[in-house]
């Protein structure tokens, strides 16, 4: 499967798209704000990501609004963010194959052109 989850609005992930040429490689696209995850979704990149944290984004607005920066979190109060708020997941989420690249760290998304 070769699948993107991003944020329409974006700049940073269009940029991405655009860069890695992913409409002309047949990715499938599910923008996160019109197109919910669904648990089953959230539990499989999970499961490739070692962690709800690891998909979990500190840098959202919502993170400070709601004090998140000064509370312990677990993977359940990770998880349950992501599900109810599409600007927690880290963007963009790129699944190739059995591979899960997340975030748009520049060192990421060489992996990822180095894979597709």
């Amino acid at each position: 499967m070769k699948k993107i989850y991003y944020l329409s609005s974006c700049s940073t992930c269009a940029r991405i798209i655009t860069e890695l040429g992913l409409k002309e490689k047949k990715f499938l696209f599910q923008d996160i704000k019109t197109e919910k995850i669904t648990a089953a979704q959230l539990s499989e990149m999970k499961k490739m990501a070692g962690s709800y944290e690891a998909l979990f984004s500190r840098v959202a607005l919502k993170y400070r609004a709601l004090d998140l920066d000064k509370k312990k979190l677990t993977e359940d109060d990770y998880k349950n963010y992501i599900l109810e708020e599409y600007t927690f997941l880290k963007r963009p989420v790129i699944i190739v194959g059995n591979k899960i690249f997340v975030g748009n760290a520049k060192s990421n998304i060489a992996l990822v052109k180095a894979e597709i």
